[in-house]
This record gives structure tokens, C-alpha cells and sequence, in this order.
């Protein structure tokens, strides 16, 4: 892959929001959905997928939740890439992983969210 693939979960009006905004930064990624994804093909576990947005690199490795935030803000600007940095820094990548479970685990409350959108536990 030339670009990196970020996926996100066509069932969840907040998701499918969420990944509009994100393409409006100027990152340099390529957008599915993980619906309309080859999963396998791409390395991608289907049961992570729709619980944490997956983006898949070029290499083909994958990051999950708060890290494949941060990985798709480091193809952007450089102020998204220093954002993309800081999320993962020692000390603050912690509460990123549960502020962005928290967003997941609260995403049918969020803009543009609908019961649609609520993970099942």
C-alpha cells in the first residue's frame, strides 16, 4: 500500500463523523470502512475493528484506539504530527488509551451518535 488505511465502523454515525473530520486535517492516509474491508487480508482482527479504530500502515503493521489516532495525525502537518507524538509520549499515552476507551465505550452519546453506535458488552 502507498498510503496508510485508516477504517472505521459504517454503523456509527460518530465514527463515520469522526473519520470526515479527520481527512479535513491533511493527513495523507486513505479512508474505509471496516465493513467494506478485506480484514484478513489486511492483518486487521474483525472483533478489534469495531471496538477500536484500526489504521493499517503502509508496512502492513496495525494500530488499534488511541494509537492509530496518533499514527494517522504523524502523516499530516507538522502541528497534527506533534500531536500525533505527544499522544503516544511516556505519561501521557496512558490516559490517552482511556480517554479514547472512554469516547468508544461512550460513542451512541457522542455528535452524531445513535444506538446504532453502542458496543455491545
Amino acid at each position: 500500500m502507498p498510503r496508510g488505511l485508516m477504517l472505521n465502523d459504517a454503523d456509527c454515525g460518530f465514527c463515520m463523523r469522526t473519520a470526515r473530520l479527520v481527512l479535513r486535517l491533511g493527513v495523507d492516509i486513505d479512508s474505509s470502512t471496516v465493513q467494506a474491508a478485506d480484514l484478513d487480508a489486511l492483518g486487521v482482527d474483525p472483533a478489534r475493528a469495531v471496538v477500536e479504530m484500526p489504521y493499517v500502515h503502509p508496512d502492513g503493521r496495525v494500530d488499534y484506539g488511541h494509537r492509530a489516532f496518533a499514527s494517522i495525525l504523524r502523516t499530516g502537518p507538522l502541528s497534527w504530527r506533534l500531536v500525533g507524538r505527544l499522544v503516544t509520549a511516556p505519561g501521557v499515552d496512558p490516559l490517552a488509551r482511556r480517554t479514547y476507551a472512554w469516547v468508544a465505550a461512550n460513542r451512541h452519546r457522542m455528535p452524531g451518535g445513535t444506538a446504532a453506535c453502542e458496543l455491545q458488552r
